[in-house]
């Protein structure tokens, strides 16, 4: 396996654009457009907010027929709370790039990513397309994975490759995110793209995974999204043999499609809104998943934990208080936390002042994890959190502004 340049163009038969249609604020580039030169399977998950923007119904509308063709995304606007003129704006962004592509409507994925409660400004979008159309190019996938960007501060983008059955394979993405980031699916916009051949609940099935692994393992601030969405779009163009669940090839492949999504989650959370730290909080010693994943959650959650985090505050009693809520049964003599592999606390009590001053080093690190050893079983979870500081109140407290 390796990594490439290109990110969500690098696979074979993929073009992408980005233009300014003037839907943010100075002139700032906000709608993107990848496609696919053939159509092919297509995957997608979703917000599981019970107030899901427009472009999400019309996308869960369109995953039913398991074909794709395009992906529209707009930034500026979320195109949520919007009504039934928002869900008919998402249907005519899909028929007014059909109809440059001479596809069909239902092949052509919608994204939007901004402001919710506003109508989106169409005139705007009809006058940009044009444009973005005659720019799609194979080197345009950094113009579209800027276009998509909100309070982000970096592009977001990846591309890796290896060869399956004697074909090289390749699958690009590029995400956006930075804040109402939580574990609960999908927590951002991704978009992948790969030119393998794979059968459409084989792909399906590979993404699920891959999202359960990466995009569902982070946490900002707590918070999801009315417009969360995961899609990955395939072609076949490499040129394998069918993939299917089970086929030679297919563990390969998903191998590809983790390390993609896994790359992509955790450039969010580097550059989630006003982070300075990303720890790892890893559960081990759980008697079931649901345990680990439980305990895991309430620490990498907890404002408490994230604000000592931003304070370099070895302050491991809020790390125990929060497991204690979690709601799992615990035996406290049994408990075990470390930092990066130091032991803090054994037996549910603290090591004392030499492990303390130890801690004080590790808390100052960039990135580091903290264990938590419940010791009742032999299950484990593992999430990635950042610490909440004065730059991510200051950032949301004047995002419409």
């Amino acid at each position: 396996m390796k990594t490439l340049r290109g990110g969500i163009t690098a696979p074979l038969g993929f073009l992408a654009g980005g233009v300014a249609a003037g839907i943010k604020k100075r002139g700032l580039p906000d709608l993107a457009l990848v496609v696919s030169e053939r159509p092919g399977p297509i995957a997608g998950l979703f917000t599981r907010n019970q107030l899901p923007a427009a472009p999400v119904l019309l996308d869960r509308r369109h995953l039913r027929y398991r074909r794709g063709r395009a992906v529209i995304v707009n930034s500026g606007n979320a195109n949520a709370c919007t009504g039934s003129r928002g869900l008919a704006d998402a249907e005519e962004m899909a028929r007014l790039v059909a109809r440059g592509l001479h596809a069909r409507p239902r092949t052509v994925f919608v994204g939007s990513t901004g402001v919710i409660g506003q109508p989106l400004p169409m005139s705007r979008i009809r006058r940009g397309l044009p444009t973005l159309l005659q720019r799609l190019r194979r080197s345009g996938g950094r113009d579209a994975a800027r276009a998509i960007m909100t309070t982000d501060r970096r592009i977001k983008e990846v591309a890796v490759q290896d060869r399956i059955a004697g074909h090289l394979v390749t699958v690009g993405g590029m995400a956006k995110g930075a804040g109402m980031i939580h574990p609960d699916m999908a927590t951002m916009l991704a978009y992948l793209s790969t030119d393998a051949a794979i059968a459409q609940p084989a792909l399906q099935q590979s993404l699920r995974h891959a999202v359960n692994r990466s995009f569902n393992c982070i946490s900002v601030d707590g918070d999801t999204s009315t417009n969360d969405t995961v899609l990955c779009l395939a072609n076949g163009m490499a040129g394998n043999p069918t993939l299917r669940a089970g086929s030679p090839g297919f563990a390969a492949f998903r191998r590809l499609l983790d390390y993609a999504c896994h790359s992509l989650a955790m450039q969010v959370c580097r550059d989630g809104e006003g982070v300075t730290k990303v720890v790892q909080v890893l559960v081990v010693g759980a008697r079931s998943s649901a345990h680990a994943r439980r305990a895991a959650t309430v620490v990498a959650t907890s404002c408490l934990v994230k604000t000592a985090l931003f304070g370099e505050d070895g302050n491991w009693g809020r790390i125990m208080a929060a497991i204690g809520r979690a709601g799992i049964g615990l035996n406290p003599k049994r408990i075990g936390l470390s930092f990066d592999g130091v032991p803090i606390v054994k037996g549910g009590t603290g090591l004392g002042p030499a492990a303390e001053r130890r801690l004080a080093q590790i808390v100052r690190r960039r990135e580091f994890t903290i264990t938590v050893n419940l010791g009742q079983g032999r299950a484990r979870a593992q999430l990635w959190t950042t610490d909440l500081s004065y730059d991510y109140v200051r950032i949301n407290a004047s995002y419409r502004s």
